[in-house]
């Protein structure tokens, strides 16, 4: 079993910038692939970044290139979410996320899930 516990997330302008992070417990040693996916009001949940955690190759959704970016620290089990520019269409409950499988950039059948850290970006 994995547990994942996120935090970071808060209200911020336009603009802001913000840092999750993921705390992973348990058997992560199985887990090759970890995930940032965002839920915002009305909408369907959608994958933001991934990383196989073996190599550290990533991956993001278009519409964050460039102002986020994910990132690990193996020594401390977390996981990570440089979140820059924020926008408010940026708003939504952020989820951390992780599978054994492969590949990672396609967001699907992860199965191991936080609870979310929301994230507020007022104009």
């Amino acid at each position: 079993q994995v547990q994942l516990v996120e935090s970071g997330g808060g209200s911020v302008q336009a603009g802001g910038s913000l840092r999750l992070s993921c705390a992973a417990f348990g058997y992560i040693a199985s887990m090759n692939c970890m995930a940032w996916f965002r839920q915002a009001p009305g909408k369907e949940r959608e994958g933001v970044a991934s990383i196989y955690t073996g190599v550290g190759t990533t991956n993001y959704a278009d519409s964050v290139k460039g102002r986020f970016t994910i990132s690990q620290d193996n020594a401390k089990n977390t996981m990570y979410l440089q979140m820059n520019s924020l926008k408010p269409e940026d708003t939504a409950m952020y989820y951390c996320a992780a599978k054994g499988g492969w590949p990672c950039r396609d967001f699907v059948r992860y199965n191991f899930w936080g609870k979310g850290t929301p994230v507020t970006i007022s104009s």
